[in-house]
């Protein structure tokens, strides 16, 4: 099984790997800057050369960077806007450099204007970036949100219509969370509330497109669209509800990251 966490990379982002490790995780995720600023600075040669060569011992493996949470593709402000796809462009060279394996994103706000809107400009976006950094490995992967506000991704007809916009190319996938899920409506508390999860995702978009999920359980109820996490076991989801989870089929290959504090 591949589990892991989202570690912090406070201090030199290499000791995020001695961090995971200690944890006893295969797999991890990361912030490679602060999620609530702009970049101030860019990695040096010898900090990435040392993650690389630090992986190459412990061998975590696949690493995620999150996406900061300023970037917002989504948006129908030109200036944040264009300065979100300089920004996902730039942490995806970074991200290349440091040989990490995907960079988790969430979908966007199309703010006071419709969901069409904001899914088009979300899809000129990606587009734009997988372009730009066409000669990168690194995938990018759409992650699910609760519905709070005017974000998008609540439902999988969303990540469709990007996936169908980039022709589906081979470096775009899906990030599941499970709270996300359930906030949004989607009872996964039970086995028949997760199948009929996955088979949205199946006629969507395809199962085979998840490559990470965000194992958190929720806090708050079904559907209420508050993105609140909890710790497993200890939400609406239930034990019970995260072992069908993990042991499914279609999921129990797929690596997990939970993404809630000790």
């Amino acid at each position: 099984m591949l589990l892991g966490v989202h570690v912090s990379a406070e201090g030199k982002i290499y000791e995020s790997l001695e961090r995971a490790n200690k944890l006893g995780c295969n797999t991890m995720q990361i912030f490679s800057r602060s999620p609530q600023r702009w970049r101030e600075s860019r990695l040096g040669a010898q900090e990435i050369q040392e993650f690389i060569r630090r992986n190459g011992k412990l061998n975590i493996r696949p690493v995620f960077i999150h996406i900061p949470y300023l970037i917002n593709l989504a948006s129908p402000n030109l200036k944040l806007y264009k300065a979100s796809i300089k920004a996902y462009i730039e942490d995806i060279l970074e991200a290349d450099a440091l040989k990490v394996d995907y960079i988790v994103t969430h979908m966007g706000s199309h703010k006071e204007t419709s969901e069409a809107q904001g899914l088009k400009r979300l899809t000129k976006a990606i587009n734009i970036i997988l372009e730009r950094t066409k000669n990168s490995k690194v995938g990018v992967l759409l992650e699910n949100t609760s519905g709070s506000g005017s974000w998008l991704g609540y439902k999988f007809s969303h990540q469709k219509v990007v996936f169908e916009g980039a022709n589906y190319n081979k470096r775009l996938g899906l990030c599941l969370d499970t709270a996300h899920a359930y906030l949004a409506g989607f009872d996964i508390s039970t086995q028949a509330g997760l199948e009929k999860l996955l088979n949205e995702i199946e006629e969507n978009v395809g199962l085979k497109h998840i490559k990470l999920i965000h194992l958190n359980d929720a806090q708050g109820a079904l559907g209420s669209h508050h993105d609140r996490h909890a710790h497993i076991g200890k939400g609406g989801i239930g034990i019970e509800g995260m072992k069908r989870i993990i042991n499914h089929p279609a999921l129990k290959d797929a690596p997990f990251i939970l993404e809630t504090s000790e």
